[in-house]
């Protein structure tokens, strides 16, 4: 397991396993805000699920989703799921907050931990990437089906998978198996990271209806829109 980097230039600091291989990166001067486009596209699960109780992360990496959320969603409890001893271990370089009543980092291994849970998350984000890329145990059928297990009737996993994973279009046919063909994306949203939205059924719900109009028309008209879109989610959201 490859030790994470962490480089500082000017105001920006950045998380890496190699070399240019940018996993997380923070303003120093706004160490909350949302820097990367992919992390601003995985809030949309806001606009299926506007006010989760509960949300559970798969990687913590430099926290950037973590982050946001504790401080803009202040009525959630938020449980992070994190591999690597040594990521963890960074969290303070990364204004991560430390654990209390509605915020815990775990080190565990997603895969077991999510086999054992049941009705548990309003939200589900997997960001699990590593030195190598996703894992194929989190993009495998059974990981699916316990993810699926594990969130709320009507409640969302949001997942990022590179477009050019050689896997990618075998994750996105389990996905559909596993959800029943509940799931989505915004078109272009994210460049080369495609962020896939799949709703746990259960009778009629605001998730639902999301996904069913995000999937007839792949969010607006056009990237770029979609893209603006995903700004204007993280705007709204600080100033309110």
């Amino acid at each position: 397991m490859l030790r994470p980097q962490v480089h500082t230039h000017g105001d920006k600091r950045r998380l890496e396993f190699q070399p240019g291989m940018v996993q997380s990166e923070m303003r120093l001067s706004r160490p909350d805000d949302l820097v990367l486009s992919y992390v601003r596209a995985m809030m949309c699960f806001v606009l299926f699920h506007p006010q989760p109780e509960h949300i559970l992360m798969v990687g913590l990496g430099g926290g950037s989703l973590a982050k946001f959320c504790y401080r803009y969603l202040p009525q959630c409890r938020i449980t992070v799921l994190e591999l690597n001893p040594d990521v963890i271990a960074l969290r303070e370089q990364f204004a991560i907050p430390r654990d209390n009543a509605r915020f815990r980092v775990i080190q565990a291994d997603a895969v077991e931990y999510m086999a054992e849970l049941d009705n548990s998350a309003d939200v589900l984000l997997v960001d699990g990437f590593d030195a190598e890329g996703l894992p194929p145990a989190l993009g495998s059928v059974a990981f699916y089906n316990d993810c699926r297990r594990a969130l709320r009737p009507g409640g969302v996993m949001v997942t990022n998978i590179f477009s050019y994973d050689p896997n990618y279009s075998v994750m996105l046919r389990r996905l559909r198996q596993v959800f029943a063909g509940r799931i989505c994306w915004f078109h272009g949203i994210a460049g080369n990271n495609r962020i896939l939205f799949a709703v746990k059924g259960g009778g009629a719900s605001p998730a639902l209806a999301m996904q069913q109009k995000v999937a007839r028309t792949g969010g607006l008209a056009l990237p770029l829109l979609n893209r603006l879109l995903a700004h204007w989610i993280v705007l709204k959201m600080r100033w309110a």
